[in-house]
């Protein structure tokens, strides 16, 4: 049975990448009218011409309710809601142009997973900051396990949505979900961002690992490991531990760590092998956004008082030219701990809060 929107919308997609696209491609299976937003005229031209977006998405074909678009005034007129599927390092330069044509209040659901190094914001503490009250009705983030790849050729699909509207964060569901796309919504906006941003981490080491040739004793290690990290960190932030055993902790962690999809698996293998960041960065040909949010994570790490050894350990090789062998000794070196320590610092955290 196909799912069509009893409200049809027109909504715009700000970023035509291959998660934008995705993202496209599902509201447009749900009937609505989706205005796909892109910097290059020549991508615009052949989503015009050729209902393609070849390098994002091979052999997918758009719908005729995806139309692209090169002018943002154009792409957003008459629109309320906006995709900003946009590199976290885009995001602030995205939103003040988006400001500057906009005239009545919008809601923006974020779909990018980063944190910013220095100001250490979450990605909708940016867009709070860039968007003026009256412009804004409300920041949902949507999150989880869900390659771009996987979603535009309708693969079950399961994510979450959060927000500190909760209507709004409801009605987002309402726009995405289908037969194909589950949306579960999530009231802990802050561990939402946290597990997202944080999981690239894990899945750079992750790729490392592989890239070394370790075996899946090694993955596993790193992935529990990691996730205890991210539990650490974002349960002292201020988050609800129980967000990072949901689809935007331990779901997103998984398959980033697991999928060839994955770009920052792909990156952190081509650190296991050799290659250094700047001839990773050059061969991937988009944004990992896990190298930028390592140096947030050693930020907030240090700001928090946090003890975060896989980050750490990242961190040096990224930006300190440690040898990714050597990390990994360095990690297997450090001294015994009992591994109840984790959850009983967390459920400490928590009672602190209370």
């Amino acid at each position: 049975m196909k799912f069509v929107a009893k409200d049809k919308k027109k909504i715009a997609v700000i970023g035509a990448g291959s998660w934008g696209t995705a993202l496209a491609l599902v509201l447009a299976d749900n009937g609505h009218q989706v205005n796909l937003w892109m910097r290059s005229k020549e991508q615009q031209s052949e989503i015009h011409e050729c209902k393609t977006n070849q390098k994002y998405l091979p052999g997918i074909s758009l719908p005729d309710n995806i139309t692209g678009f090169h002018s943002l005034p154009e792409a957003l007129e008459d629109v309320d809601i906006s995709v900003i599927a946009v590199p976290t390092k885009a995001i602030r330069e995205t939103m003040r142009n988006i400001v500057k044509v906009i005239n009545t209040q919008m809601v923006f659901v974020h779909v990018s997973k980063g944190v910013e190094p220095d100001s250490l914001k979450r990605i909708s503490e940016m867009i709070e900051e860039e968007v003026p009250q009256e412009q804004l009705k409300a920041v949902v983030a949507l999150s989880g396990p869900s390659h771009a790849e996987e979603v535009s050729l309708r693969h079950p699909t399961t994510v979450a949505v959060s927000s500190k509207d909760m209507a709004a964060a409801e009605k987002i569901q309402d726009l995405f979900m289908n037969q194909h796309f589950r949306v579960y919504t999530n009231p802990d906006l802050l561990g939402v961002e946290i597990g997202g941003a944080l999981k690239n981490i894990i899945a750079l080491a992750a790729g490392i690992s592989d890239g070394l040739g370790y075996g899946d004793n090694a993955k596993a290690a790193l992935i529990t490991r990691g996730l205890a990290e991210i539990s650490r960190l974002g349960t002292k932030m201020g988050a609800n531990p129980l967000t990072f055993s949901g689809l935007a902790g331990i779901g997103d962690l998984i398959v980033t760590c697991t999928s060839v999809h994955s770009r920052n698996w792909k990156a952190g293998n081509m650190l296991g092998k050799g290659q250094s960041l700047d001839e990773v960065l050059e061969n991937m040909g988009m944004v990992v956004e896990g190298v930028r949010t390592t140096k947030a994570a050693h930020q907030l790490a240090e700001k928090y008082e946090t003890n975060m050894p896989i980050t750490e350990a990242l961190y040096n090789v990224l930006f300190k030219d440690v040898d990714p062998k050597e990390a990994v000794d360095q990690l297997m070196q450090r001294i015994k701990k009992n591994e109840m320590e984790d959850l009983v610092d967390i459920l400490s955290e928590q009672m602190e809060q209370k």
